[in-house]
């Protein structure tokens, strides 16, 4: 049924709630796994071009920081003889989820909710609802509290 699950992490462990789900779904599926880690850093204006440098060193070193976090994750798939790969992309994350999910052809995306409703949903906005109301692939949504 599943073939490729798309598990996009944010490095928290409210976003790793989805984990063992996924984990759960590629084992009964044989499917692999694919991690995914957005970063969404700030964007540059003029006033600041003269920063670029710097900025693009900062993004190396978040980018470098998502690629251990998730081999660490991988590593732990792979003892349990879970096949899993780790995309890291930049971009506005929800955009980047769902383009991912396109290109991989993923069957299924697991992400974790925070599990936010009303006033504080439209302050602090929602990654899974974005994906939910773009997404043509089936979407598992795993609630978890703070």
């Amino acid at each position: 049924m599943y073939r490729k699950i798309l598990v996009p992490l944010d490095g928290s462990k409210l976003a790793e709630v989805a984990l063992p789900h996924a984990e759960s779904l590629a084992t009964r599926y044989d499917a692999d796994l694919v991690l995914l880690t957005v970063l969404n850093p700030p964007l540059i204006t003029d006033q600041y071009a003269q920063a670029a440098e710097l900025y693009q060193q900062q993004l190396e070193t978040l980018r470098k920081d998502a690629e251990i976090y998730l081999k660490g994750i991988q590593g732990v798939f792979k003892e349990k003889n879970i096949r899993s790969e780790f995309l890291v992309k930049v971009g506005p994350v929800v955009e980047g989820i769902v383009h991912t999910a396109d290109t991989i052809e993923a069957d299924l995306v697991v992400i974790a909710s925070h599990g936010r409703t009303g006033l504080m949903r439209v302050f602090f906005g929602s990654v899974a609802a974005g994906v939910l109301n773009r997404v043509e692939q089936p979407l598992m949504v795993i609630r978890c509290s703070d």
